[in-house]
C-alpha cells in the first residue's frame, strides 16, 4: 500500500477545522452552494444551513439552461438566500465543449465532466465565489475532502456509501479542495431522497444526465452541428489490415461498440481501435478489446505533488467501472505506464484513468493509448 496515507491516525474534518480556526466563536462563514434545482444541491442546503451564510448560484452553460437556472432560482427564493446566475457560455464553449469536439475529431471518446468540474465548476464560479466574499463552495457531489495533517495536503476521498462520484473530481487542485464543502459525502441517494421529502422538497425528480449540453446522447449529431461539417467515411479493418467494409466517420463509433458496423462475419465483431490520422477503425472479435497495460497523459496529482516511484494501486477507467488493481510508473513529468494485474476490457484513449489506494484518490489522468500485451 501507499506509505504517504498513515491509516493509524483519524483525519481530522478539514471543513470544521477551517471553519473554526478562521471565523473563531461565534462567527459564521460564507458559502456558495452551486444549485442545479435537484435533489442533491437542494438537501445539501438543509445540512449546511446552520452551519454557513449561504448565497445560491446556477451556471448558465449552454443554450436551452434557462429553465434549469429558473429552477434553482425558484429553490433558492424558497429557501430564502439570494441566488446568482451566472453566465459561462463562452468559458464552457472553450474549455468544454471545443475540447469534446476535437477529442472525438480525433478518435478519442472523451469525458467533458472531468474537464467541466476542473475548469468550470470549481474553476470560474469558484473564482466567483470568492470575488463575493465566499471562504467556501459547496456542491451536491458525492465525495469527501479531508485535510492530512501529516503529509500536508487535502485529500479528496470516496463517497463512503456506493454513490460515489470522486472519478469526475480527480482533476481538482490543492486550491479548490481547500475551499469545496461536499455534504453529501456520507449519504447515499435513498437516505437523500427521504431528507427531501422530510424538508417538503421535491424527492422523486430524476438525476440530470451525463453531458447536459446533449440531452439527446447523440454525440455525432451535435459534433456535426458544431462544425458544420459531416465526417469523411473510410475503411473499417482488422488488426492485420485487411478491409472489412466501410464506416460513415469515426466520430459515431467508440471502442467496445457492436451495433452500427454493418460487417457480417463467424463470430460478433466490435470496435477495438481508431485512427484518425489514417481515418480508419478497427473492429475485432471479443477477446481483442482486452488490454493489460497503457500510457495515461495530462496527469493530475492530490495525494503528492508528482510521482517520481512505481505504486501499487488500483484504477477505475470508467465512471461505472470497477476498481482493478494495477502498478503505476512514472515515464516522465505528465505520463505514466499502468500494467493491470489481469487484462481489462476496451480501455478507450480519452477516457478518464483515476488511481485510488483504498478510500483516496491518488490522481488520475487521460488514457492516451493502450500497449499491446
Amino acid at each position: 500500500m501507499v506509505e504517504w496515507i498513515d491509516r493509524s491516525k483519524s483525519h481530522i474534518n478539514r471543513k470544521s477545522n477551517v471553519q473554526k480556526n478562521a471565523c473563531g466563536k461565534g462567527t459564521v462563514m460564507k458559502l456558495m452552494l452551486a444549485m442545479s434545482g435537484g435533489v442533491d444541491s437542494s438537501v445539501a442546503y438543509t445540512l449546511l444551513k446552520d452551519k454557513y451564510e449561504i448565497i445560491g448560484a446556477t451556471m448558465s452553460l449552454f443554450d436551452g439552461a434557462k429553465a434549469a437556472c429558473e429552477e434553482a432560482r425558484a429553490v433558492a427564493e424558497r429557501f430564502g438566500i439570494p441566488h446568482h446566475v451566472f453566465d459561462f457560455k463562452e468559458r464552457f464553449r472553450h474549455d468544454v465543449i471545443k475540447s469534446f469536439v476535437n477529442s472525438y475529431i480525433n478518435g478519442e471518446t472523451p469525458n467533458p465532466c472531468v474537464v467541466c468540474n476542473k475548469h468550470i465548476k470549481f474553476g470560474v464560479l469558484l473564482e466567483a465565489a470568492k470575488s463575493l466574499g465566499c471562504g467556501f463552495m459547496a456542491t451536491g457531489h458525492y465525495a469527501r475532502v479531508e485535510f492530512d495533517k501529516g503529509g500536508g495536503r487535502y485529500l479528496l476521498k470516496k463517497a463512503l456509501t456506493a454513490k460515489d462520484q470522486s472519478y469526475v473530481l480527480y482533476g481538482l487542485s490543492q486550491e479548490q479542495l481547500s475551499r469545496v464543502v461536499f455534504p453529501l459525502g456520507n449519504l447515499d441517494k435513498a437516505q437523500v431522497r427521504k431528507l427531501a421529502r422530510e424538508n417538503g422538497l421535491d424527492a422523486d425528480k430524476p438525476d440530470s444526465q451525463d453531458i447536459c449540453f446533449i440531452p439527446d446522447g447523440d454525440y455525432a449529431g451535435y459534433i456535426k452541428r458544431y462544425t458544420g461539417k459531416s465526417p469523411e467515411s473510410g475503411n473499417i479493418i482488422n488488426k492485420t489490415g485487411e478491409i472489412l467494409g466501410k464506416h460513415n466517420g469515426i466520430i459515431n463509433y467508440t471502442i467496445g461498440q457492436r451495433r452500427g458496423l454493418g460487417l457480417a462475419a463467424p463470430a460478433p465483431l466490435y470496435v477495438t481501435g481508431k485512427d484518425a490520422s489514417s481515418n480508419t477503425v478497427t473492429a475485432g472479435v471479443n477477446s481483442e478489446l482486452f488490454s493489460s497495460r497503457l500510457h495515461a497523459r495530462e496527469l493530475n496529482w492530490i495525494a503528492f505533488s508528482g510521482l517520481h516511484e512505481t505504486l501499487r494501486l488500483h484504477a477505475k477507467t470508467r465512471y461505472s467501472g470497477q476498481e482493478q488493481p494495477c502498478t503505476v510508473s512514472p515515464i516522465d513529468s505528465d505520463r505514466v505506464h499502468v500494467a493491470f494485474d489481469s487484462p481489462q476490457r476496451a480501455l478507450t484513449p480519452g477516457q478518464s484513468i483515476v488511481f485510488y489506494d483504498g478510500e483516496a484518490v491518488v490522481g488520475g489522468g487521460t488514457i492516451q493509448l493502450t500497449v499491446d500485451n
